[in-house]
This record gives C-alpha cells, structure tokens and sequence, in this order.
C-alpha cells in the first residue's frame, strides 16, 4: 500500500492547503525564508482545484487539517500547544482541534457500544448523553451506571477510523523513502524508522482494550501523588472500539478565564503540570504521551485531572538515568560529564572528540541560563541540540521521540498558564531527588541486589557449567558432555562471582 499512488494523496495535502488559505497563514506562522516561500506556492497553485474544500466556517489552518484526516489532525493539536512557535492567533484557532470537532450520531454509538459488548445500552445505563467532546479519533459520552448510580464516560472510536489513519500512514511512509532518497543528510534522522515508531503508537491507540490498561496502570503508580486526579476504566464494559471510566468533573486546561474565575492559581497549576509530568517520566518510567490541554482539566481544588490514555510512553531503568543524568549535568553547567554520558551510553560516535562535543554542548546551555525566564523555551534548546547532534553523528533515538515531543508540549501547556516559567528552576528538585535515589551507592547495592536475584534463579544450571569448564581446563583433550547451549568460561566466572557477592549483599541487607 505504500507505492507511487500515495503521491497523489502528498499532492492533494499541498493542493488542499492552497485551496483552504492555510498555506500562506502557516509560511507566515513559521517565518519560513522567501526561498522555501515561493516554492511552496509554486508548486500548491496548479494542483489548487483540486484540494479538498473543508469547512468554509472554519479559520483557514483548522480547515485544512480537519478536511485532510485524523493524522493531520493529530498534528494540529500539538502545535495549538505551541503559541511560542506559531504565535497566540494560530495555536488558539488550532485548540479547536483538541475536543470540539464535529461528533457523530449518538445512535451510531449506542449501536457500537451494543455490537462491541453483547450488552443493550439501555440495561447497563441509566443516562448516556449526547457527545460531551469529539476529538480525532474518538468522541465522549457523559453516562450513569444503572445498578450504582455512579457516573462515567463512555469513548468510542469514530467509525472506520482505523482505514482513515492507516491511508495517511501510508502516504507518510512514502513520503519518508523518498526524502531518504532524494535528501541523503536526512538518512541520520531515520525518517521511516520515525513513522514505524508514529504507526505503534497510533495502534495502541486505536485499540481501547490497551488505553483502559494504559489507564490502570497510569492511575496504580500515581496512587500516592498530591493534586493529581486519574479515572481508572470499567472493565466490565469496556472494549476494543469501546470504553467506559470514571468521570472527573474540571475546568479544561484551555479555559484561562474560566481558571481564573475560579480563583485557581495559574503559577501553581504549570508548575504540577510540569513536576508530575517529570516525576512520571523519571520515576515511574511510564508517563502520559499526550498532555495538550484536551486532555487536561483542573477540579475546583486544584487538583488536576488528565484524561485520554490512547498514548502513553515507557522509557527502561538504565535510559532514564542516562537522560536524568543529561538533565543534571546541563544544570549544574558541567558539560563535561554530560558528554561523558553521551559517549558512554553510545549515543555519540567513540571516534569523536569528547572535549570538542562538551565545547558544543556549552554553547547550547550557557545562553539558556542567561535568559529571562519567559524566554527560556525547551523547543529552541532541542533545536540547538539536534544542531550539535547532527554536527557529531548521533542518530534519532525513535524510542525517545515521544518523550522529547511530550517534553515540548507539557512546555507549552505550562506556559499558557504562566507565561513566566522557568522550566529548570521547575525542573531541577525533581531531577535532583531522582538523581540522588538512582544515581550513586544506594543504586548500586539495589542493582547488584537484583542481579543475585536474577543470577539465582539459574542456580539449578550452575554446578553442572562448573563441572564442564573445569574438567575441560584441567584435560584439555578430554570429551565431556558440551554444556547448555550460549555457556561460556567467562559468562560463568561473572556469574559465580556476582550471585557470591549478591549473596553476601543480600544478606547483609537483611
């Protein structure tokens, strides 16, 4: 499906967004030079007739995304996150995006509903409203649990939503070959490896089973955390195109008037999204993928209230210490360890020059510390990064990108709250305790604690690798038995040596 046709849809995208006005606002949105100006228009007028008309009572941008598709759309509420980069007219139009697209049938729910779990609307439901929010991929239902009376959302996917996505997924993969082809610098980039990447999350989204389990776990490791509100899912009546969960009541995150009339301390509202967002990230290594203010609300105390758990990210133990250490070292201003780390996690190239990378690093942190806080932005620092990154040879991280893109909108969330945030004052007493639990000696006897652990569970194995190794070091021309299959002399001198002193560890912990 990923053939030469998809050029026409590539075509259609350039021709829709000349038809709708859109492709003037964004160039201007994004100070594009004159160069890339011209030929954009260029090449969008001739095929102008036949772009797609979209919404005439839409503004221009929201009206060529929404007529293009669910990934287009996608697209569109992560820059409404970012008034910083396009500019306070262009985000607020794009928040039409997050939650008040144009709903489908509540009939055409029930019936969904009825069809994906054997059961009639009506038994299980003694209320189910209208749609309360229509966003790209799904739309809500207020409800009430007949039997309980306790109230919930009901989320059912958009019908045939799963070939629309899977039409502009393939475009996308298309389009990424050829800039590989025709652009080789972007090679480093991995731009497919980058859409393979999109495509997983996309699935995981479009599959309510794995967001109701996405929700579970969220809401288990944030049990303990202050002012944070997670609904967690009714299995029972829950699916795959299908969900039902708890309804939390709050004034949605877009709404500064509303906030304000509540008497809700803005500064303080940025600040918890951004802490939690880190603590989940660095923490619990599981964290919400996509934070826009869609999916955002504030309770009346404060607390606040996520939603949508379609996109979730999960980063390993040894990744996160890699970037809290990152993280650390550019506050602290020691850029040198920061490109130690970069060279020992294999993110840099060894043959380059550590001194010469710490140099570049320097030149990307030390104007950041000098600027007033409400210039400090995190999407101009990855731009300085992925300049620096490039000049040295390191790769696209794929497994990283969503982390990275979360990164920049929480930035912008926070920031459409107070506009005076500064992210590594925000930042720092999080990354520090981090640091400090997971970073030095305690982390060392709990990793080698573990390791026992792991090593023990082979114990059986053991003694018989012993025997083998050491008849066949003391008779070298003896035949014995070959040992398990992979077992090496030196895998199991580490092996005895780690389980002795795991051992001796454990029990000294005990």
């Amino acid at each position: 499906m990923r053939g030469p046709h998809n050029l026409w849809r590539l075509i259609r995208t350039l021709a829709t967004m000349e038809r709708t006005g859109a492709i003037g606002v964004v160039l201007q949105a994004f100070d594009a030079p004159p160069g890339v100006r011209a030929a954009a228009r260029v090449l969008g007028w001739p095929f102008k007739a036949l772009g797609l008309k979209g919404d005439r009572d839409l503004p221009p941008v929201t009206r060529a995304l929404t007529a293009l598709g669910p990934a287009y759309i996608k697209f569109g509420q992560i820059l409404s996150t970012r008034p910083d980069i396009v500019g306070d007219e262009l985000a607020t139009q794009l928040k039409y995006l997050q939650d008040k697209l144009p709903p489908f049938p509540v009939e055409t729910a029930k019936r969904m509903f009825e069809a994906e779990l054997g059961v009639k609307v009506d038994e299980v439901f003694s209320e189910f409203s209208e749609p309360v929010a229509a966003a790209s991929i799904a739309q809500v239902h207020k409800a009430r649990l007949a039997d309980t009376g306790e109230e919930v959302a009901v989320k059912v996917l958009r019908p045939n939503i799963e070939r629309a996505f899977r039409t502009d997924l393939d475009a996308f993969y298309f389009a990424a070959r050829w800039i590989e082809i025709l652009a080789p610098f972007s090679r480093r980039l991995r731009p497919v490896d980058v859409i393979a990447h999109f495509e997983g999350v996309v699935h995981g989204e479009l599959d309510l089973r794995l967001e109701s389990s996405a929700a579970a776990e969220f809401a288990a490791n944030t049990e303990k955390d202050e002012g944070l509100v997670v609904p967690r899912p009714v299995w029972a009546l829950s699916g795959r195109t299908v969900m039902t969960i708890g309804w939390a009541e709050g004034i949605g995150l877009n709404e500064i008037e509303a906030i304000d009339a509540a008497g809700i301390d803005r500064a303080v509202l940025g600040r918890r999204v951004l802490t939690l967002f880190l603590n989940h990230a660095l923490r619990d290594g599981f964290f919400h993928g996509d934070m826009h203010q869609g999916n955002l609300k504030v309770a009346l105390n404060g607390d606040l209230v996520v939603y949508d758990f379609g996109i979730m990210g999960r980063i390993d133990e040894y990744t996160r210490r890699v970037y809290a250490e990152i993280l650390f070292g550019f506050m602290r201003r020691d850029y040198r360890r920061v490109a130690e780390v970069h060279f020992e996690a294999g993110y840099v190239p060894a043959d380059r020059d550590m001194d010469e990378f710490a140099r570049a690093l320097r030149a990307v942190g030390e104007p950041i510390f000098g600027m007033d806080a409400s210039h400090i932005s995190m999407a101009k620092l990855l731009a300085y990064l992925f300049d620096v990154t490039e000049r040295f040879g390191m790769e696209t991280r794929t497994e990283l990108i969503l982390l990275q893109r979360t990164m920049v909108v929480v930035e912008g969330v926070s920031r459409s709250l107070d506009s005076h945030l500064n992210m590594w004052e925000v930042a720092r007493p999080v990354v520090e305790d981090y640091v400090r639990r997971n970073i030095g000696p305690q982390a060392i006897l709990r990793d080698l604690a573990k390791t026992a652990r792991v090593l023990a569970r082979f114990g059986p194995k053991l003694p018989a690798l012993a025997e083998a190794q050491l008849i066949r070091a003391g008779n070298p021309g003896a035949q014995t038995r070959p040992p398990p299959r992979g077992s090496r002399a030196p895998v199991l001198a580490a092996a005895g040596i780690a389980v002795f002193l795991g051992g001796v560890l454990v029990g000294w912990l005990l």
